[in-house]
């Protein structure tokens, strides 16, 4: 690269960063990148006390297509178009106002990123944490001034704890060390509400970071040192609502942005509703538009200008960012239409991105009707995956429900041979607890052989695990309130009694499970058939639950045994899997199995053996 060169580049960065918008006024999205696919980006133009404005732009290759006020007069709406020979650089955007009164925008448009996004695979484990619980890594931005909420308490399970971005990246080895290889944190667009803003989901400015957690250079330098880490960053995103102090909301462009009711109505919560075909219209319409929580207002995403307004936003933190994937919140509850309308605007531009939606419901077949499923009304625009609750549903009952004809281990069974629903199962995202649901430790009554079964299971069942944060030290509560179960990881914050993201501040308890979790964890991403290999499964019988994994290169035979009494298996039942082989050495405790023609399997036992030739 010549020193011309460098130069030139270094003065086009200068000359990017020095365009701002004049106070007051705003454009969304702020800046805006040449080489899309998509030759197109619509702008919302807030200039206050202008009436009558139209917008006019004299740049070469650059025209507008369209444009309207909105229902605010406000608001100013423009779509433009650029040509293939459009170059990076500082645009000027003239908007005119009765009167012959004008103002002059910069608009910034950048040289697109080189490095597409790594997206997700079976071979990656999503560590997932809360960033206002997980570390203070800078307490000057614990309390910022001129936000609705001014309290910071660690005492108080629903006020701000101070965790922020710095302290994600000072802690990103313990992360890398445990064996993740990807990081996904709850939203961390402002949420600047006056009760609970520390969890992130009602957004009051798509394009800001909150600035109790950081700003976008902090989250863009934590992406890099995840990348430099080989650690995928997911973002969490929510196209369903907003705050009730979100700009947009408090002035809205459009009306018709918002669903409307007489009076507050929450949504039902039942998915099911979205294709029941005996389902009340009233029903539909409850789940679908009824607002998340009386802060959280429904978004009407049927209205084109709002549909543009959110696909561009996530388009804009890809590119903006170098994220790997998306977590899509509350998937089931916005418009479908546009679902896959943003689904298929995200991987036209990023056909590497990893998505993947929560749909929180009791049935498969609610699940994969979200996703590229393999009925006659799969699209290729659908969602590559969800999140597998119908997994962690049979998990947490195979661990504490006896066995049965479709009880107990078979729940397993039974949800695992209904993947035929799914083009793509192994892309749905299993768990097994997050941050909305009681602990998983809470859940199997705190049983250290239930928690290690329950560990062992995540990391060999298919598709991608994701693992909450603390599930590697025991971290257990129920989750009355949710704010129960999104505790400070202890050593996070200066002063703690106890740190433990050091071996030295650990119980033996939290040692012992920290390093049995560390081993799978590190272990699994060497492995050909965990991170690449298709699943075999087999009837359960006395109560245990078998199955494999069987890469090109390895096969490893997964035998659950969660009851309280041994058990005794014919190995010939696993001939179709065990052929070829004459050993097979246990992953989890290093034992060679005396012979292929039997397994003996302890009480309340996983094993994971790989076959040896």
């Amino acid at each position: 690269m010549t020193k011309r060169f460098c130069l030139a580049l270094a003065l086009l960065a200068c000359t990017l960063s020095m365009a701002q918008v004049p106070p007051g006024v705003r454009i969304d999205p702020p800046h805006w990148w040449v080489g899309f696919r998509n030759a197109h980006v619509q702008l919302l133009v807030m200039v206050p006390n202008l009436p009558g404005k139209t917008a006019r732009i004299d740049e070469p290759g650059i025209r507008i297509t369209a444009q309207q006020v909105a229902e605010d007069p406000d608001y100013l709406v423009v779509d433009l178009e650029f040509e293939p020979a459009v170059k990076p650089g500082v645009i000027t955007l003239q908007i005119t106002g009765l009167g012959g009164k004008a103002i002059k925008l910069p608009y910034t448009l950048k040289p697109r990123q080189s490095a597409p996004p790594k997206g997700l695979t079976q071979a990656d484990c999503i560590y997932l944490l809360m960033p206002d619980r997980f570390a203070n890594g800078n307490v000057e931005n614990d309390v910022v001034t001129g936000m609705q909420q001014t309290t910071l308490n660690r005492d108080s399970l629903l006020l701000r704890h101070g965790g922020d971005l710095d302290g994600v990246i000072q802690h990103l080895d313990y992360i890398d060390d445990l064996g993740m290889t990807a990081l996904w944190l709850n939203p961390v667009q402002e949420n600047d509400q006056p009760l609970e803003s520390y969890h992130g989901y009602a957004i009051t400015d798509h394009y800001r970071i909150d600035p109790r957690l950081g700003s976008l250079d902090t989250y863009k330098q934590m992406v890099v040192k995840c990348h430099e880490r080989n650690l995928k960053v997911v973002m969490d995103v929510v196209p369903n609502h907003l705050g009730n102090r979100h700009y947009l909301y408090r002035k809205l462009p459009f009306s018709a942005w918002v669903h409307r009711w007489p009076e507050f109505t929450r949504t039902s919560y039942r998915a099911s509703t979205r294709h029941d075909p005996h389902a009340a219209q009233r029903d539909k319409k409850i789940f679908a538009d009824g607002w998340f929580d009386k802060h959280m207002p429904d978004l009407n995403q049927q209205h084109p200008v709002l549909a543009n307004y959110l696909i561009q936003n996530a388009i804009w933190w890809v590119e903006e960012t170098g994220l790997d994937a998306f977590r899509i919140d509350t998937y089931a509850y916005p418009d479908q239409d546009f679902m896959h309308r943003w689904n298929a605007a995200l991987l036209a531009e990023y056909p590497t991105l990893g998505m993947f939606g929560e749909v929180w419901d009791h049935a498969v077949p609610i699940q994969s009707y979200y996703t590229r499923s393999s009925d006659e009304k799969n699209r290729g625009d659908a969602l590559p995956g969800v999140t597998d609750f119908q997994a962690n549903s049979a998990i947490l009952e195979a661990l504490n429900r006896p066995s049965g004809w479709t009880e107990g281990t078979s729940r397993l069974y039974y949800v695992f041979a209904q993947d035929y629903l799914y083009t793509q199962p192994e892309r749905n995202v299993v768990f097994l607890d997050n941050h909305d649901v009681s602990r998983f430790a809470a859940q199997v009554g705190d049983d250290s052989a239930k928690i290690r079964m329950g560990i062992a299971l995540l990391l060999s069942l298919r598709g991608i695990p994701m693992w909450y944060y603390g599930t590697e030290l025991g971290f257990s509560a129920f989750s009355n309130p949710d704010a129960k179960v999104r505790p400070d990881f202890p050593g996070g914050w200066k002063g703690d009694a106890r740190n433990l993201f050091a071996p030295q501040g650990r119980s033996a308890r939290e040692s012992g499970l920290f390093e049995f979790s560390r081993r799978l964890l590190q272990h699994r991403k060497t492995s050909d058939a965990l991170c690449t290999g298709s699943m075999v499964h087999f009837v359960p019988e006395q109560g245990v639950y078998a199955y494999a994994r069987v890469g090109k290169k390895q096969r490893i035979l997964c035998l659950l045994n969660p009851s309280d009494e041994a058990k005794t298996l014919d190995g010939m039942r696993y001939s179709e899997i065990t052929q070829g082989y004459t050993r097979a050495r246990d992953v989890l405790t290093g034992k060679e199995a005396p012979n292929l023609r039997t397994f003996d399997l302890p009480a309340k036992t996983i094993r994971w053996y790989e076959l040896i030739p």
